[in-house]
Order: C-alpha cells, then structure tokens, then sequence
C-alpha cells in the first residue's frame, strides 16, 4: 500500500509542472487568438500599430468576487528588440493585470485588452515589472481606423477591449500590470525577468510563443 501511495505521489509530482505549462501556453494562444480577431478586422490602425513599441494582449479580464468592485487578468507582452526597440518581435513575455474599480464595469462578462506601448521610455518601466497606469505611464483609448489612427501622441500607452464581439478604445483608468514571474519560469524552464525576455534578446522565440510573434511580424514587421 505504502509503495502505490509513494508511486501515486510521484505521479502528481510529476505532473503539476505539466498543468503550469499547459495553462501558460493557452493563455499564449487565447491573446493570440485575441490579437488575430482584432488585427484581421483592421479595428487598429496600421499606422498606430507601426509606431507601437510593445504589444501586450490580456484575454478574457472578468470580475473577481461579488461587490469588491476588482478584475484580474493574465496575459503576454512582447515588444520590439534592440536598445531603441525598433527590431524583431521578441519573445513573449508573461504579465498579469489588476484593473481596480474598472471591475465594476465588466459585470459579468469576459473583456479582452489589447494595449499598445508607445515609446521605450513606458516600456522600460513595464519591464521593471510593475507599472500603474495614470501614474507610472499615461494611457488613453486608443483610436479606431474609422478615426483615421489620430490620437493623442503623447500618451504613452494606448488601450482597447472587446466584449460580446464589439471593439473599442477603452479607458484602462488606474489599472495596474505586473510580470507574472512563476508563469515565466514555467514557459522558459527557469527564473527569468521580463526584460530579460524581452529586451536583452538572450531568450529565444519558442513554439508556443511563435504564432504570436508570427503574427505580429505579418501585420507589423518594421517599426515606423
């Protein structure tokens, strides 16, 4: 009995880093399943796409406990490489959001965020892995291409979500986004940060992280 209880041990040991990965590369797939609906319809002008930085994509945000007025999400960012950020998409990166009060708008229903950041200088403190956003980086709704991609070029991070199909510029108000460490290590097989990730280049882009990259470099291959 003892030997069949220290095999079945064994077995779960074994299998609970499975779990992690198999829950690390769906969220992969779900924001870049997000990213391909959103990019497909053209619901983000080319020209603001272009001049992006980082991209970062959290699917399925929803409210987290009755009357606490909180929403939490987990997601990817990757950003362009080299020291002005201007090259190759990197590998992703993973992150978590905590969108305080905006939870008291979701309701019920699962919104998907897709944020643009737009210059280094915002990503750089995205990349320390926590930033505040209204404090630690402007952020704004980003434009529509029925608008013509013009937006206020001074805020750093432009912001959209898409709920029951419908997609918009939406307002993140004082959300914060942080890097989900445990969920890089379990990607990448050991502890990482998310600028090593995403800015030193050592890491690279691995198959579950390549559809998305992929898809990034067909809408988005130079930065402009």
């Amino acid at each position: 009995m003892t030997k069949k209880i220290a095999v079945l041990l064994l077995c779960f040991a074994v299998s609970l880093p499975l779990l992690a990965e198999d829950k690390v590369t769906k969220r992969i797939a779900d924001s870049t399943a997000v990213l391909q609906g959103v990019l497909s319809k053209n619901e983000i002008p080319k020209n603001v796409l272009n001049k992006a930085v980082c991209v970062i994509v959290f699917p399925s945000v929803k409210k987290v406990g009755i009357g606490l007025g909180m929403s939490y999400g987990r997601g990817v960012m990757t950003c362009r490489s080299g020291s002005s950020m201007t090259g190759a998409w990197s590998a992703p990166a993973m992150y978590s959001l905590d969108t305080g009060s905006l939870g008291a708008q979701l309701g019920g229903t699962a919104t998907d965020f897709v944020l643009l950041v737009m210059n280094p200088q915002a990503a750089g403190k995205a990349l320390m892995g926590k930033l505040k956003l209204g404090a630690d980086a402007s952020a704004t709704a980003g434009p529509s291409s029925a608008s013509a991609g013009t937006y206020d070029e001074k805020a750093d991070i432009l912001s959209y979500s898409q709920a029951k199909g419908l997609f918009a510029g939406a307002s993140l108000g004082t959300a914060s986004m942080s890097s989900d460490d445990g969920a890089n290590k379990e990607l990448y097989g050991k502890d990482l940060t998310a600028a090593q990730i995403v800015r030193d280049g050592a890491v690279p882009v691995n198959a579950a992280g390549k559809p998305l990259v992929s898809l990034l470099t067909q809408y988005s291959p130079k930065h402009m």
